[in-house]
């Protein structure tokens, strides 16, 4: 179960993909972007075959304890007197099982706070409760939303809604960790209840951050309110990995990534060839160590000569292949764009954004970008190898993403832990040669987003509109959030 899955195709298709790499393993909305296919073996490097080096570790399933709640039947009150609660109970179990395939159900009814209680200490190694209120008034929702463990609150309508609508206000006022979910489509209960599988897997992850500073603090944060696992990796161990990877098959990553390119502009095939051999040392790292996604201090490194190669392209790959390649050992960015991985099966892309008002757009700006922006199994757009923008030098990716399509943006910030959000449309891709190659403008209500910014300057953008499942993930983990994009 722990070893990573590699991905193979043909060399002749590998050449011509747009993308890079077609991945092999399905990444699909929420859940199912947790299944993961079983490692093939390794193919020949010799001309026949190719494979992905990127990385992909399986996790394992969410446990969650799934009570319904309800007094017991006779009694007068909503939904009605005779109500059949167990057959309910069972009939919205059936529902909502098959459309959470990595998350364990454990069943339960309680019809009082005793009960809720006892639920509570029978299970204590759940990763959370989702309490369906299929009646009222029982008094275990506020009994299960203290217990310390993230909440999912679900009205039955009709049956529960007075008391999750007391419950559920109470919750968000003393900010406990509880999501309130009241819809008549049961997929807006399984988007709810899936999120217990983004933060196991967030739990069980790794990230790898290759800096030459300390980052012992903002880990224990990392591990503290989000779960994964930080590793530090220096430039010198970098630099091993580096001058070990192959320069034949990074040729091959050179030339599969010149095929693919639109056009290439500044960077030769040698300095292409320098950007294959940063993929394989970062790729092999980040098998040997576990990790589910890498992140570098690329600018200082890069900029006082300790590496001579930028990881743009190696994180453009990881991105395509349906793993996790975040810019500037930026650990807020990293546990954002991986979160958002989990929850949408789609590679997130970082940015400094640019804000124009008098557009009413924002720019998200920067020289990683994926060309894969739904995903592995997506269609691929064209994207341009260019220099790195600020010094002119190395090769990175100028994405000429999809237009006329929704897109979340969001950070978390794991020291004030907080999550900053809004959405927008995307309108055009801007040619500027000042600042980053990758500009991907948005229509979005941006002079609000100019007078409520917060939180450093990094943003996250994921293709779809993404923002309650994203909000409700914040409020399980405990997080506030800030609407950026309304106006006060």
């Amino acid at each position: 179960m722990d070893k990573p899955c590699h991905c193979i195709m043909n060399r002749r298709r590998f050449l011509q993909a747009s993308g890079g790499i077609l991945a092999c393993w399905s990444l699909l909305p929420l859940s199912e972007s947790l299944l993961y296919a079983a490692p093939p073996p390794t193919p020949s490097l010799g001309g026949r075959g190719m494979m992905s080096r990127t990385p992909i570790f399986p996790k394992s399933k969410a446990k969650v304890g799934l009570v319904f709640c309800h007094v017991p039947t006779g009694n007068p009150t909503w939904p009605t007197k005779d109500y059949d609660y167990d057959g309910r109970a069972k009939e919205l179990t059936s529902e909502l099982t098959p459309l959470c395939p990595q998350v364990d159900f454990i069943v339960r009814d309680a019809h009082n706070a005793g009960e809720a209680d006892a639920i509570i200490k029978e299970l204590p190694d759940v990763d959370g409760f989702l309490v369906y209120a299929i009646g009222l008034w029982t008094q275990v929702p506020n009994t299960i939303m203290r217990c310390g463990k993230p909440v999912v609150l679900v009205d039955d309508l009709y049956a529960g809604s007075g008391e999750v609508l007391i419950q559920g206000g109470i919750a968000h006022r003393e900010k406990l960790p509880v999501a309130v979910v009241s819809s008549s489509e049961m997929q807006d209960v399984a988007d709810a209840a899936n999120l217990f599988a983004v933060m196991r897997s967030m739990k069980e992850s790794r990230i790898l951050d290759v800096v030459d500073y300390d980052i012992a603090a903002p880990s224990a944060k990392v591990k503290e309110n989000l779960g994964p696992t930080v590793i530090r990796m220096g430039s010198e161990e970098m630099a091993s990995y580096y001058s070990k990877a192959d320069e034949k098959e990074a040729a091959q990553w050179a030339d599969s990534w010149i095929a693919g390119a639109k056009k290439v502009v500044e960077p030769s095939r040698d300095e292409l060839i320098k950007s294959g051999r940063m993929y394989l040392a970062l790729s092999q790292a980040a098998a040997e160590k576990r990790a589910d996604a890498v992140s570098m201090d690329c600018l200082g490194m890069f900029y006082s000569g300790r590496v001579t190669a930028y990881p743009c392209l190696s994180h453009f790959q990881f991105n395509n292949d349906g793993g996790t390649g975040v810019c500037e050992g930026d650990l807020n960015s990293t546990c954002t764009q991986l979160m958002m991985r989990y929850m949408t099966g789609r590679p997130g892309y970082v940015s400094d954004p640019v804000i124009d008002t008098s557009k009413d757009e924002i720019i998200y700006a920067h020289c990683v970008c994926t060309s894969k922006v739904f995903g592995p199994k997506g269609k691929s757009n064209p994207y341009i190898i260019r220099s790195h923008a600020e010094d002119r030098k190395g090769a990175s990716v100028q994405s000429l993403a999809p237009l006329s399509e929704p897109v979340t943006t969001l950070e978390i910030d794991v020291w004030g832990k907080n999550m900053v959000i809004h959405s927008a449309k995307t309108t055009r891709n801007i040619d500027e040669p000042k600042a980053c190659r990758t500009k991907l403008a948005a229509k979005t209500n941006s002079q609000a987003i100019l007078d409520n910014w917060g939180t450093g300057w990094h943003r996250v953008t994921v293709y779809g509109d993404y923002r309650k499942q994203a909000m409700n993930l914040a409020r399980l983990y405990g997080m506030t959030v800030f609407e950026e994009d309304k106006s006060a």
